[in-house]
């Protein structure tokens, strides 16, 4: 699903227009960002939890000419959906292949 699906959806859903659901994700998606950027978890009951993790600098090596790189310590996102979501997500994958 793209963004801009997903604004179509909320819209149907929310009866509000394209527009202000467009305005609501994009603050929702750059507060979610800035928060994790100052290294900030969201949680979301019933939906699941954004986080940092530290990964530590490691070395790395070029495919092409094998060549051993250091590959810099750097900071990933992690999603670890709730509980509720997974027992959606697997309830729909049950479902459609029963």
């Amino acid at each position: 699903m793209t963004k801009t699906q997903l604004i179509d959806r909320v819209a149907a859903e929310t009866g509000l227009s394209k527009k202000e659901v467009g305005s609501v994700c994009d603050a929702l998606f750059g507060s979610v960002a800035a928060s994790l950027a100052e290294g900030d978890g969201i949680q979301i009951a019933g939906f699941g939890a954004f986080s940092t993790k530290e990964r530590p600098e490691r070395t790395g090596r070029n495919p092409r000419t094998g060549e051993t790189i250091a590959i810099p310590a750097s900071r990933a996102v992690v999603f670890t959906a709730g509980k509720a979501l997974r027992e959606q997500v697997n309830g729909a994958a049950d479902g459609a292949q029963g």
